[in-house]
């Protein structure tokens, strides 16, 4: 069966940690919008990368095996940010950054 990297060139950048922090995968997207420190940061750790104010909530967010999602604007541009734990054989193994730009203007439906 064919190995399908339908995930490498999403229009979405996903970031993939193991537990201890140390980046395990980036794909295309990612290295893309991490061009002006470097590009790819895979086998770097995460915490090293990441502004002192904002160091506490990503620790919490792995010690304490968070999930969340907010949003962002910058020059412009929105994206949506979301973190999520991911395990294998049931145990805590990291956490996966999904990070998808948006329009500024979105719909939004509630529905029942």
């Amino acid at each position: 069966m064919k190995t399908l990297n339908w995930y490498e060139e999403m229009g979405f950048a996903i970031t993939v940690s193991d537990k201890n922090g140390v980046i395990l995968y980036m794909n295309k997207k990612a290295c893309d919008s991490n061009e002006a420190l470097g590009g790819s940061m895979v086998g770097k750790n995460l915490f090293d990368c990441h502004p002192a104010k904002s160091q506490g909530r990503v620790r919490e967010l792995y010690e304490k095996e968070l999930t969340e999602a907010y949003t962002v604007e910058k020059k412009g541009r929105k994206k949506l940010v979301y973190h999520a734990p991911w395990y294998e054989n049931g145990e805590f193994a990291g956490i996966v950054e999904l990070s998808i730009p948006l329009p500024l203007e979105m719909s939004h439906y509630v529905r029942e």
